[in-house]
């Protein structure tokens, strides 16, 4: 293990660059989730499920557009990409604060399919800025500094609302995201693997670029679909546990320290993220994905706030890590000109996870208790853990008498 890999990283200017830049981009997000819920509930007095609706909605808007940013990426460029979301989104949040709830819905759903498109940008960049043996911490140091956004962004987001009202403040942290953008536009770096001379707006040559068959990229195989499902996985068991941990808080009685266990939780993700980048050998996806879910049965388990804080703050070990072990291995598994449209997908499937996940958990917790999240959260993730290992052992072994090589086969996504 070596910690000497990140000062590495900070060393290089365009990493140093996107790292920060990436915090002022990814901050507005959970910002403005606080925000808008408080706004709905509070100046347009509307229900918690209400502004629910409009996380949902703002939540498959950004699935939707995840992939087909993150291919224009690919195609288009850097600068090319960002003049959309930078022509709608100043308009779009510029209105949003001071209308109704109907109309709030329409321009969120119109914001969230022009986000600009952050963690492929910044990943993108980080994969292009080090060499091979720095990938899995340069993703480390990216779910750090995400998890330093979510940290920060809640706070943020009830100070502004307190001190300058709903409607201000969601126009000020939106337009911190819009200036940040633009820097990044000025900034313009490259994301092409290669020489880094190579402006980023360069388009792709058609024969650089994969064909499509049968209406799917050709990127798509076995072991990048498993590596999508692990994705997918990781996201139930993570909304299992955050609504599973207001339930515990609260059948605790113990609601206004859910503030200090969220931050506890997040604490032990972002811990886990720097650990494992330092780390000179790294678990593979479905070994991250197994303890993952046996950490998030374990925590079921807690018998009072204390020991549920430190059994959520070991599951929390896991969080980070178990995401950046599937995205490091479907970013090796395709080529570089299509990896826009690949991080997309997989920013796709998390909000996918999100998306089954709560209405699942919820209803676990109904049924049984707290608990219910946990046991089904971590449950599942078990055993699609071990459904992703054991067909990754029998794909691995026809290659392996052939003589392919690990990581040319689709067991990488062990």
């Amino acid at each position: 293990m070596s910690f000497q890999t990140y000062a590495d990283l900070w060393r290089i200017p365009d990493v140093r660059r996107i790292l920060v830049l990436g915090l002022f981009l990814r901050i507005p997000m959970p910002a403005s989730s606080v925000i808008v819920t408080l706004h709905v509930v509070g100046p347009l007095d509307r229900s918690y499920a209400e502004a629910g609706l409009v996380s949902t909605v703002l939540a498959i808007a950004m699935a939707i557009s995840a992939p087909w940013l993150g291919r224009l990426l690919d195609r288009m460029g850097l600068r090319r990409t960002l003049l959309l979301p930078l022509a709608v989104l100043p308009i779009a949040w510029s209105i949003a604060p001071w209308v109704g709830y109907l109309p709030l819905l329409a321009l969120v759903a119109v914001a969230g399919l022009f986000t600009v498109p952050s963690f492929s940008i910044v990943r993108q960049v980080m994969l292009r800025s080090v060499g091979p043996g720095q990938r899995t911490a340069a993703l480390s140091a990216d779910a750090i500094m995400t998890e330093l956004g979510f940290m920060v962004g809640p706070v943020i987001g009830v100070l502004g609302a307190s001190y300058f009202g709903t409607a201000e403040a969601l126009l000020l942290i939106q337009w911190l995201g819009i200036v940040a953008a633009v820097a990044l536009w000025l900034f313009n770096p490259s994301i092409t693997e290669g020489d880094p001379a190579v402006p980023s707006d360069a388009v792709p040559s058609d024969t650089a670029t994969p064909a499509r068959r049968f209406g799917l990229p050709s990127w798509v195989n076995p072991g990048v679909t498993l590596l999508l499902i692990g994705t997918f996985t990781a996201s139930l068991i993570l909304i299992a546990e955050d609504l599973g941990t207001v339930a515990a808080m609260r059948d605790f009685d113990r609601t206004a320290l859910l503030g200090i266990v969220m931050a506890m939780w997040a604490l032990g993700s972002l811990l886990g993220a720097l650990i494992y980048g330092a780390l000179n050998s790294h678990p593979s996806t479905a070994v991250m994905l197994v303890l993952l879910g046996a950490t998030t049965v374990l925590t079921a388990f807690a018998w009072d706030p204390i020991s549920f804080t430190v059994l959520l703050l070991l599951s929390g070990f896991f969080c980070a890590p178990t995401l950046t072990a599937a995205l490091e291995a479907i970013t090796s598994s395709v080529p570089s000109t299509v990896r826009g449209e690949v991080m997309g997908w997989h920013g796709s499937f998390i909000t996918l996870g999100s998306a089954v996940g709560a209405p699942t958990a919820g209803f676990a917790i109904d049924l049984i208790g707290w608990q219910g999240g946990f046991v089904l959260g971590g449950g599942l993730g078990l055993l699609i853990a071990g459904a992703v290992w054991l067909t990754t052992r029998r794909m691995a072994t026809p290659a392996e008498a052939s003589g392919t090589s690990a990581e040319a086969s689709p067991a990488s996504a062990e």
